[in-house]
């Protein structure tokens, strides 16, 4: 008897130390071992190619439009944030949070986010540096400021003054789509993202990190939210909690990339992934 669970779970013990129960996620690059039970799959950590390889057939293949899955992503952004962050714990002026937006389809998920955050009660500020006309994104910057959310016009240089003002950070400057290096007027707005000492919450990958290779000396988020399905520098994120997020991806799709998603909580549109050293392969 005693061999024969040593034989199904012998590989899980080699991936991790400790006991954990049926229903736990694991993070991994490459397949499940076949051993491991159905209810203990592993999520998948995509490439900067798979990533991108997965966008490209949700718009082609399965008719989904930017601004359709970026509300999707921005709202379990914004449910991820209040699980991480009560209101009442955010006590700084009246739950305030900086919500610091990229020029891409990670600032756009922000905006909604930070749209979200204001109909849930909390007090978002938004600064988005760098905006483009493109009309989606018009719109959403609209949305934002048809709800009172202040925008700022610049970045205080002196990273104290951003701590006094804001309870936490939602970095939302780039995505998976990033490639470094960051450029200098992104280069400072991250130095002073840093140097306020405040919690960062990250959306899908920490900016300025390589999608694959992480940045040891970059933004070092409290939170990370992954979309779809985490990234391979997920495994270098050594914060206080990560979430999965986006729950829109067709199971056909998630089938052909292998992506292992775990089932959702309920009508969550988000889950809570389990934080450990991440391993890539599993012994043979």
């Amino acid at each position: 008897m005693l061999g024969k669970s040593l034989s199904v779970f012998g590989c899980l013990s080699l991936l991790t130390k400790r006991f954990l129960t049926a229903g736990s996620v694991f993070l991994s690059t490459s397949n499940r071992c076949s051993s491991v039970p159905q209810e203990m799959t592993s999520v998948k950590l995509l490439s900067q190619k798979e990533a991108q390889g997965i966008d490209e057939e949700l718009f082609s293949e399965y008719a989904y439009s930017v601004d359709q899955l970026m509300e999707l992503a921005g709202h379990s952004c914004a449910v991820a944030f209040t699980k991480a962050y009560s209101k009442e714990s955010l006590g700084r002026n009246e739950g305030a949070v900086l919500v610091v937006c990229g020029p891409g389809n990670n600032g756009g998920d922000g905006l909604v986010c930070a749209r979200h955050l204001r109909l849930f009660g909390y007090n978002p500020t938004v600064f988005y540096p760098k905006r483009t006309n493109k009309q989606l994104y018009l719109n959403l910057t609209k949305q934002c400021q048809k709800m009172d959310i202040p925008f700022l016009s610049f970045l205080p240089s002196e990273p104290q003054l951003v701590a006094n003002a804001y309870n936490v950070i939602i970095d939302a400057l780039f995505g998976f789509s990033f490639k470094g290096p960051v450029r200098p007027e992104f280069a400072s707005v991250i130095e002073t993202m840093m140097k306020s000492q405040l919690p960062i919450f990250s959306i899908d990958v920490p900016s300025g990190w390589d999608v694959e290779k992480g940045d040891p000396s970059g933004i070092q988020p409290e939170v990370l939210v992954s979309l779809t399905a985490p990234k391979i520098c997920a495994k270098f994120f050594a914060g206080r909690r990560h979430f999965l997020g986006g729950r829109f991806v067709p199971p056909e799709l998630a089938a052909k990339y292998d992506l292992n998603l775990p089932p959702y909580p309920g009508t969550e549109p988000i889950l809570e992934l389990p934080l450990h050293k991440v391993k890539e392969d599993c012994p043979t």
